[in-house]
C-alpha cells in the first residue's frame, strides 16, 4: 500500500470536513501525533482503524484504496443518498464534526481487539471497555472518568497520570499494569488480578478493592484515604512508609503484611469471623515496627493482640 497516497487522502478529506488532527485523533482514541504520521506517509492505520475512518468521513472503504480515482472533490465525498433532505442532513452532520471535541460521545469498545492501542492523552468519559483485549495499551495522561472495564485483559497497560475517577474494574486481568501518579477517586477494583501491578506516587481516595488478590501487587509512596480493602487478600504485602487515613481492612487476609514506618489514622481491622485463636495468631504476624498511629487505631490493634512494641502513638 502506498502510505504517501493514503496519507494525502486522509489529510484531504479531514480538511474538507473542517476537522483538525486533534479532533480526528479524539474520535479514534489515538494521539494527534499518530494522525500526523499517517498524513506524512510515515505509517498507515490498521484495518479496524480504516473502517472507523470510513465511518467518520462517511465514505466507502475503497476511498483509501490505490485503485480508487475520484473525478472531483464531490465524487470523492459522495454518499448513498436519495433525496435533497438527506443531502442537507449530511452537510449539517459534516459541519458538526468540527465541534465533536466539545461534545460528549458515548462509544462502546466492548468486545474489541485493541492490543497495544494508543489512548495516551485522550478524553474519553463513560466509555465501556468490556470483554476487550487491551494488553499493553497506553492510557497515559488520558481522562477516562466514569469508564468501565469488565472481563478484559488489561495486563501491561500504562495508566500513568491517567484520570480514573469513578471508573470500575471488574474481573479483569491487570497483571503488570502501571499506575504512577494516577488519579484514583472512587475507583473500584473487584475480583481482578493485579499481580505485579504497580501503584506508585499515587493518592487513592475512597477507592474500593473488593475480593481482589493483592499479594503480588506493589504499592510505593502511596496515600490511602478512605480506601476499603474488603474481602481482599493482602498476605505478605508491604505497605512500609505509607499513609492510611480512614481506611478499612475489614475481612481481609493480612498475614505477614508489613506496615513498617507507616502512618495510620482511624484505621479499622474487622475480622472475617469471630476473634478465634487462629485470627489472633494471624494478627501477630503483621509487622508495625516504626509505625505511627492514633490512639483509637492503637487500641483496636492492641485488643487483637498485635505486636505494637515499636509503635509511636499520636
Amino acid at each position: 500500500m502506498d502510505s504517501k497516497m493514503i496519507g494525502s487522502r486522509i489529510a484531504k478529506i479531514r480538511k474538507d470536513k473542517n476537522m483538525s488532527q486533534a479532533q480526528l485523533a479524539q474520535l479514534l482514541f489515538i494521539s494527534p501525533q499518530a494522525v500526523g504520521k499517517w498524513e506524512r506517509g510515515e505509517s498507515i492505520p490498521d484495518i479496524i482503524t480504516f473502517n472507523r475512518l470510513a465511518e467518520i468521513f462517511e465514505v466507502d472503504l475503497n476511498y483509501f484504496s490505490e485503485d480508487f480515482r475520484a473525478t472531483n472533490d464531490e465524487t470523492a465525498l459522495k454518499m448513498n443518498i436519495d433525496s435533497n433532505s438527506d443531502i442537507e442532513q449530511t452537510r449539517q452532520e459534516a459541519e458538526n464534526l468540527s465541534r465533536l471535541s466539545e461534545r460528549e460521545m458515548l462509544m462502546n469498545f466492548s468486545g474489541s481487539n485493541l492490543l497495544n492501542s494508543d489512548f495516551a492523552g485522550v478524553t474519553a468519559h463513560k466509555r465501556k471497555f468490556n470483554g476487550s483485549a487491551l494488553r499493553g495499551s497506553d492510557f497515559a495522561g488520558a481522562d477516562l472518568t466514569g469508564s468501565s472495564f469488565t472481563g478484559s485483559d488489561v495486563s501491561e497497560a500504562n495508566f500513568n497520570g491517567t484520570n480514573l475517577t469513578d471508573c470500575t474494574f471488574s474481573a479483569n486481568t491487570l497483571t503488570n499494569a502501571s499506575f504512577d501518579k494516577t488519579i484514583l477517586v472512587r475507583t473500584e477494583f473487584s475480583a481482578s488480578g493485579l499481580a505485579e501491578a504497580k501503584f506508585t506516587n499515587t493518592e487513592l481516595i475512597e477507592v474500593k478493592l473488593t475480593k481482589t488478590d493483592l499479594r503480588k501487587t506493589v504499592f510505593e509512596n502511596c496515600i490511602f484515604n478512605g480506601v476499603d480493602f474488603k474481602y481482599s487478600d493482602l498476605r505478605g504485602l508491604s505497605f512500609d512508609g505509607q499513609t492510611f487515613i480512614n481506611v478499612k481492612f475489614d475481612k481481609t487476609a493480612l498475614n505477614e503484611a508489613t506496615f513498617n514506618g507507616a502512618t495510620l489514622k482511624n484505621v479499622s481491622f474487622l475480622p472475617t469471623y469471630a476473634l478465634t485463636n487462629k485470627y489472633y495468631r494471624a494478627i501477630k504476624t503483621i509487622c508495625f515496627d516504626g509505625a505511627t498511629m492514633d490512639k483509637l487505631t492503637y487500641a483496636t490493634l492492641k485488643g487483637m493482640g498485635a505486636d505494637l512494641s515499636k509503635v509511636a502513638v499520636i
